[in-house]
C-alpha cells in the first residue's frame, strides 16, 4: 500500500561552487608562497692544480684545410687521392714518430666530410691523439 501518493523524493544534489572556491584557495595559496628563481648562468670553481710543465713538446703533425677541400701537411700541399693516400702523407710526415698529434685546422666554410677524411686517415695511420684549432669569436660591444 501506498499511502503517499503526492509526495515525490527529490534526487541528492552536489553543490560544486564551494569545492571550486576551495580550489581557488588552495592554488591562490601555492602561488603566493612559491618562489620561482631564475639563474642566469652557471658558478663553477674550476680545480687548480700545480704540476710540472712538458719538458719537450710532443711531435705534431699540422695539417689545413682550406674552404674549396685543399689539404696541406706541415706547410706542404697535398694532392687528395683517397682516404689511405691521406695516411701515407701522414706516415710519411710523422718521420718514424710512434704517436704524434694530428692537429686539424679546418677552415670555417671547409666541408665537414674533408675533416672526417683527415680524421679517418689518422685512425688508419694508428694516431690516436687528434685535435682540432679554433679561435675565439670576437666579443662584440652592446
Amino acid at each position: 500500500m501506498n499511502f503517499q501518493r503526492g509526495w515525490r523524493r527529490d534526487e541528492p544534489e552536489i553543490n560544486l561552487i564551494p569545492l571550486i572556491d576551495l580550489l581557488l584557495v588552495i592554488i591562490i595559496f601555492l602561488v603566493i608562497t612559491t618562489t620561482y628563481a631564475r639563474f642566469a648562468e652557471l658558478q663553477i670553481n674550476l680545480p687548480e692544480a700545480q704540476g710540472d710543465t712538458a719538458k719537450e713538446s710532443p711531435a705534431q703533425i699540422e695539417v689545413n684545410v682550406d674552404a674549396a677541400g685543399n689539404y696541406r701537411i706541415n706547410g706542404g700541399a697535398v694532392a687528395f687521392t683517397g682516404v689511405d693516400g691521406l695516411r701515407e702523407e701522414l706516415v710519411r710526415a710523422a718521420a718514424g714518430n710512434q704517436d704524434p698529434v694530428v692537429v686539424i685546422s679546418a677552415d670555417a666554410r671547409a666541408a665537414h666530410q674533408s675533416v672526417i677524411h683527415v680524421m679517418d686517415a689518422a685512425r688508419r695511420a694508428g694516431f690516436t691523439r687528434v685535435t682540432f684549432v679554433t679561435q675565439t669569436a670576437p666579443e662584440t660591444a652592446p
